[in-house]
């Protein structure tokens, strides 16, 4: 016997993909999450790939993985791909120490974020 299949953790005409662990902070991660949240999925890819940002690299593939699970998966459009949800969050954090002066260190903090995004197959209301 075999375990019964997990639901679906989005709904009907959506694809999902999260990436976990992505070197930099939740703050820099969420600036570029929110240039291409509600709009198309061709648009989200040339905002990214143009984008002066260095989070947007990680952003773009995260993306690009939501469209091919649409398109390979779920059988969806992809010209017809909205992006319905792009949150972001923090994740681990790696604590390091650097030496400093007279004996002393100081911590740094390395954080890690993690990102998800949802594509949704609209119907085009023209």
């Amino acid at each position: 016997m075999s375990k019964p299949a997990s639901p679906r953790r989005v709904g009907e005409k959506e694809a999902l993909a999260v990436a976990t662990t992505v070197r930099g902070s939740a703050q820099k991660l969420n600036l570029v999450a929110a240039l291409i949240r509600n709009k198309k999925a061709g648009d989200a890819l040339n905002i990214l790939a143009f984008s002066k940002k260095a989070m947007a690299v990680d952003v773009r593939k995260v993306l690009a993985s939501a469209i091919a699970n649409a398109e390979n998966n779920h059988n969806l459009d992809v010209d017809a791909l909205v992006v319905k949800e792009a949150s972001v969050g923090k994740s681990i954090v790696m604590k390091r120490f650097a030496t400093r002066g007279r004996g002393k260190s100081t911590r740094i903090i390395k954080p890690f974020s993690r990102i998800r995004v949802v594509v949704l197959e609209q119907e085009e209301a023209e």
